[in-house]
């Protein structure tokens, strides 16, 4: 929570004349009743019509003028809580950018969504509702109490009984909704993952007729949020109507006790009215507090949840202690090869990975090298764990036990923005942002000439469409490419990755919807121009990976066959069986 409230300290002046401004407005409303006892007893009890006139021209004063402090108010209050609901949205989103692989698989892409816009607008409506009431209404209750007593002690008694009873009632509904919304977030978080899932594999749910059973498996996660919010509802709900009976309980005990003491002329008319008047005032402004209350029981609740994703460390910034597995002990490091002059491009030293929360290794013991220039293919079954393997390099996943060691140095040596520098992946799923291709070609280099962007898509196989386009360079992608096909749009994540002349290419898989004759183009073309680049190539297909320079068949997390296409035809029955069904295939 306090990693949140610092977000206002930038706004200080301004969470200070707001209240401030709301005190001022509080205090001219505390004024009215007596200027109204003035009207009753004095000017309509003697029948002096300026008198009353001129008091009524006091009334429209006071309210003019606290009009304008509420207005003020509402300003600085605004301004506030506006301010630091940006701040800390922009910190929460600059803080999930940060997170590794294994930390937004634990938590969740629907969940930093949630945390990210109705919690933080949920903070936001706290802020500005509690700078504009927090002080405001305490202050009318116990000013009105106080007033009663200068106009009559015996009835000010009646205050001093009905306001802590409201206030017990009060605080004991909003302690009691504080984790019920919490609850209400958390399923809020599943009912937007399930549309998230939806939406996004829409063509998917179609293609198997799962339309009615997705229906139904929101409409359940649907009607549990519905109910836990009518449950938390009807809760909070009790404030109104009980702080109501209480009032005019009190209502009903004042105007009988005073109407006696107007008849036995211990109080005036006016005193009276004034006291109803007090009394409806503190009425109003618990009312105000008691919604204030749900309001910032709803902000604590996210404050809190969004407070839980800003406590989690970075995980990309090193979790572990380079040379150190987690059971303590001591791995070997770059050694007299350090300084990168003899070492391997990539190399594992007995490496293993387990996924958080998973019971076995989804990696075991793997120990190979590979050398500068060089390009391994790997291949393997569904599910043998290719892409963890290379996940591991550019430390999207931190190692279990073993090291990486990228020319001679333990990865975890290197800062995350020096390796990936030098380690550039593309990913399985091609993703494009909106904007031009000359844009998104320069998140691999921002200062990339236009001749640098050429090559790159000509060596990506992706200058001819290009061209082809209106405003070639200039022409404008939609988000996640979508007036682009398949193959353009992995061709052109292709050539993002090389334009940033990495040390260390890693293609998962990228080229699977590329034509024979396009992906044969696109081998050669990266074997000619970039021979020092030393080239990982995730293919389920063998003929993708045939001319590497050495192949390596993963099955079930191990390393089952390390060599030439030949070789391994020869040695490795698991790449045979591969490579005999896709020749049978076709």
């Amino acid at each position: 929570m306090k990693s949140v409230l610092r977000y206002i300290k930038a706004y200080r002046a301004e969470a200070i004349l707001a209240p401030l401004f709301k005190l001022l407005e509080a205090s001219f409303e505390l004024i009215v009743p007596l200027v109204i006892v003035r009207i009753i007893d004095v000017g309509i009890a003697a029948g002096d019509i300026p008198y009353v006139l001129k008091m009524g021209g006091v009334l429209f004063l006071l309210a003019a003028v606290g009009l304008g402090f509420s207005v003020t108010a509402q300003y600085f209050a605004a301004k506030a809580a506006i301010g630091s609901a940006t701040v800390l949205r922009s910190d929460l989103f600059a803080h999930i950018q940060g997170f590794s692989f294994a930390t937004m698989d634990k938590l969740g892409v629907n969940t930093m969504i949630t945390r990210m816009t109705s919690d933080v607008n949920q903070v936001q409506n706290g802020i500005n509702m509690a700078l504009r009431l927090f002080l405001r209404s305490p202050f009318i209750v116990f000013g009105a109490a106080i007033a009663a007593f200068f106009i009559d002690v015996r009835s000010a008694l009646i205050f001093v009984i009905v306001i802590p009873v409201l206030f017990v009632i009060v605080f004991a509904i909003v302690l009691g909704s504080i984790p019920m919304y919490k609850k209400v977030q958390s399923y809020l978080d599943k009912v937007l993952g399930i549309t998230r899932e939806n939406l996004t594999g829409a063509r998917v749910i179609r293609a198997f007729g799962k339309e009615e059973w997705e229906r139904e498996k929101f409409y359940e996660a649907n009607t549990v949020l519905t109910n836990m919010q009518k449950f938390v509802g009807r809760f909070s709900a009790l404030l109104n109507p009980v702080t109501y009976v209480c009032i005019n309980l009190a209502l009903i005990v004042l105007l009988w006790t005073g109407g006696m003491q107007v008849q036995t002329g211990t109080l005036t008319q006016g005193q009276v009215v004034a006291l109803v008047n007090y009394m409806s005032q503190i009425l109003v402004e618990l009312i105000k507090l008691a919604n204030l209350c749900v309001t910032i029981t709803k902000a604590v609740a996210c404050a809190n949840r969004v407070a839980d994703v800003l406590a989690i460390p970075v995980g990309e910034q090193g979790t572990l202690t380079a040379g150190v597995n987690p059971d303590g002990s001591s791995d070997i490091t770059g050694g007299t090869d350090r300084d990168g002059q003899n070492a391997p491009a990539v190399e594992f030293r007995e490496v293993s990975f387990t996924y958080d929360g998973a019971g076995d290794e989804a990696l075991t013991g793997l120990v190979v090298a590979a050398k500068k220039g060089e390009t391994i293919g790997i291949i393997g079954g569904t599910g043998s764990v290719k892409s963890s393997l290379l996940n591991l390099i550019p430390r999207f996943y931190d190692v279990s036990k073993g090291s990486i060691l990228v020319d001679g140095v333990d990865v975890r040596d290197l800062e995350v923005k020096d390796l990936r520098d030098r380690v550039v992946t593309v990913l399985q799923k091609a993703k494009l942002f909106r904007g031009t291709v000359a844009e998104n070609l320069r998140w691999g280099k921002a200062d990339a000439t236009e001749e640098e962007m050429w090559r790159a898509l000509s060596i990506a196989q992706a200058s001819e469409f290009v061209e082809q386009k209106e405003g070639k360079l200039e022409f404008t992608i939609e988000q996640n490419g979508r007036n682009l096909s398949g193959g353009q749009k992995q061709r052109l994540s292709i050539a993002r990755a090389l334009i940033a002349e990495p040390e260390i290419l890693i293609l998962d898989d990228s080229a699977s919807a590329l034509d024979f004759a396009t992906d044969a183009a696109l081998r050669k073309a990266l074997r000619e121009n970039c021979k020092d680049m030393t080239v990982f190539v995730v293919s389920q297909r063998a003929s993708s990976i045939m001319h590497a320079d050495r192949i390596l068949v993963m099955d079930d997390g191990c390393i089952v066959g390390n060599g030439t296409h030949e070789e391994l035809l020869e040695t490795c029955e698991v790449y045979r069986e591969i490579h005999e069904s896709q020749i049978q295939a076709n």
